[in-house]
């Protein structure tokens, strides 16, 4: 038998996760910005060449790629996470 509404509560969880989420993606903003300036500097002008200049720049694309790709993959798993959560629990289960 199914719980009865006045019986339901939101979840203390989910609200926790939102709250996370919200302060994520305002960081994941800022880091995915990170290493902007820096890559825009060494692809914009000749500023240094060379095969070690080359290498240096593709270590620095690389890893510019890998810090938005790890940044999302952050979010993706809270959001998951988030839709996997109930809205609602039975009142009882939110005393933790």
């Amino acid at each position: 038998m199914a719980p009865e509404p006045q019986d339901m509560a939101l979840n203390p969880r989910r609200e926790e996760l939102l709250h996370a989420l919200a302060k994520v993606r305002v960081y994941a903003v800022r880091l995915e910005a990170a290493l902007d300036p820096a890559h825009a500097a060494f692809t914009g002008k000749g500023v240094w060449v060379g095969p070690v200049a080359r290498d240096f720049i593709a270590e620095l694309a690389g890893r510019r790629t890998r810090l938005r790709s790890l940044t999302q993959r952050i979010i993706e798993e809270l959001e998951n996470e988030l839709r996997a959560t109930p809205e609602r629990v039975v009142r009882s289960s939110t005393a933790w």
